[in-house]
């Protein structure tokens, strides 16, 4: 062993080699890092037994290059979705309209007014972008943009209920994705819980006989991502809000998910709170997500009453948590898109692919199916029926009837071929159910059809 790793080149013996000078396209510090690294590897395959002698060295200049393009790839990367989960959280939750894209492009590509007033020729307000538009569509007073929903939440609780009490049921005790809990964001605001009724029913009165001189906050919780069924009773949006007019209390809902109207489609028609149904109920203050339901880019939207989103506007915390030009130029144009409701159900693509038709995805199914046969060799691929979902905390109970590709490779374990779409230059995730790879059209593109044909095709052909 020890007369092997004597036979391992140096460094500086490589770097003599004419060969190297194919990783002159990278950075020389990375190039040379790469190279360290593989020899160090093949130290380490000596000593444990993996490799019995020494490659030559074009071999090594060769691992070297792959390690520092591997190194220098994007981390961050586009992916094809095939889950049939719409808004799915750790695939990015859901892309951008065409239009949305172009306005994100002109704001990155240049300067812009993002806290410039044009007409007065002096410092502006960011906060003023989506004002306007928002109140058009929601009916509100004041709105304000910070970077997600859970900050939302948390800079509604420190301005409104810092040192006071906020009364929310205990059934809205709510958790989401990343361990976000409703009593650990109360803490960290500064705000104090109390808890009323049970996990199963809360009345009013509970909530009436909880009110007193502390009292900072009337909280509802939407809950969104699980549903309590059975023997229940929930106090409406609009008991509190006329409990919070009699008692002088503000009223905060975080109805979540940010759905604008009603999607009015059969299994989707689930009452869901929409952003200006509850604004006419009276609720004081609303806050939502931009990227889900709605469509846009990650953003915590808060509308409501004129003093309590300027007492929010004044509030330290709202500079740290404040959105970029990109997040508002996003917003604003998928907002824009909502001023003509049938114009965003065509292109923002959460709405567009929630109400795809079964059949309109049987047949692109069927067409994906003879693309792939015709392409591929020793697996079986079948058109078959499936359930896709909204995910992201949206419609939790609700399955959308939809179609899609049940792979199943001969040369290869499913789940090899899984991990290999997955290593593919642009990745596709599926499923695996019943020991067959699912790939549901709900949640891929027309224009990436081909791609997905290529991708899988590689797959197999990388398992043969």
């Amino acid at each position: 062993m020890k007369d092997t790793l004597r036979k391992i080149p140096k460094v500086d013996d490589i770097l003599k080699d004419e060969r190297w000078e194919a990783l002159a396209a990278y950075p020389t510090g990375v190039a040379k890092d790469a190279l360290r690294d593989v020899l160090e590897s093949l130290r380490a395959a000596i000593r444990s037994g993996t490799a019995a002698s020494v490659p030559e060295a074009g071999a090594i200049i060769e691992e070297a290059s792959k390690r520092a393009a591997k190194s220098l790839a994007p981390a961050l990367k586009r992916v094809i979705n095939g889950t049939g989960v719409v808004i799915h959280t750790n695939l990015g939750r859901i892309p951008l309209a065409a239009s949305v894209i172009d306005r994100v492009t002109a704001a990155a590509s240049g300067y812009s007014n993002l806290e410039y007033n044009l007409e007065a020729g002096a410092r502006g307000d960011r906060h003023q972008h989506c004002l306007s538009i928002l109140s058009r569509l929601t009916g509100a007073e004041g709105a304000l943009i910070v970077n997600n929903n859970a900050a939302a939440v948390l800079l509604a609780l420190n301005t409104l209920a810092e040192g006071r009490e906020v009364i929310i049921a205990r059934g809205e005790l709510i958790e989401i994705g990343g361990s976000f809990r409703i009593p650990e964001v109360m803490r960290k605001s500064g705000a104090i819980l109390r808890e009323v009724g049970t996990t199963n029913r809360t009345f009013l009165t509970d909530y009436e006989q909880a009110v007193g001189p502390n009292t900072g906050l009337i909280m509802k919780a939407h809950t969104s991502n699980y549903r309590i069924k059975g023997f229940v009773h929930e106090v409406t949006s609009e008991e509190l809000a006329g409990l919070s007019r009699g008692k002088n209390v503000p009223f905060f809902f975080d109805i979540g998910s940010g759905l604008f109207s009603p999607l009015g489609s059969g299994v989707l028609d689930s009452g869901e709170p929409t952003v200006s149904g509850e604004m006419k109920k009276g609720v004081g203050i609303i806050s939502f997500s931009g990227d889900k339901l709605l469509g846009g880019p990650q953003a915590g939207i808060i509308v409501g009453r004129g003093d309590l989103i300027s007492a929010m506007r004044k509030n330290p915390l709202t500079r740290a948590l404040r959105p970029d030009k990109l997040t508002l130029a996003a917003l604003e144009a998928t907002l824009i898109l909502y001023l003509d409701p049938m114009r965003a159900r065509r292109e923002v693509p959460v709405l567009r692919m929630l109400l795809l038709d079964p059949e309109v995805l049987k047949k692109r199914a069927s067409r994906v199916g003879r693309g792939l046969r015709k392409e591929t060799r020793g697996a079986a691929v079948e058109v078959v029926q499936l359930s896709s979902e909204a995910g992201g905390g949206s419609f939790p109970d609700v399955y959308l009837p939809s179609w899609g590709l049940a792979v199943q490779p001969a040369g290869t374990g499913v789940e090899k071929l899984e991990q290999k779409m997955r290593a593919q230059d642009t990745p596709i995730v599926g499923r695996i159910e019943r020991d067959r790879l699912l790939i549901d059209m709900r949640t891929i593109r027309e224009e990436e059809e081909l791609e997905l044909i290529a991708g899988i095709k590689a797959a197999l052909e990388d398992g043969e």
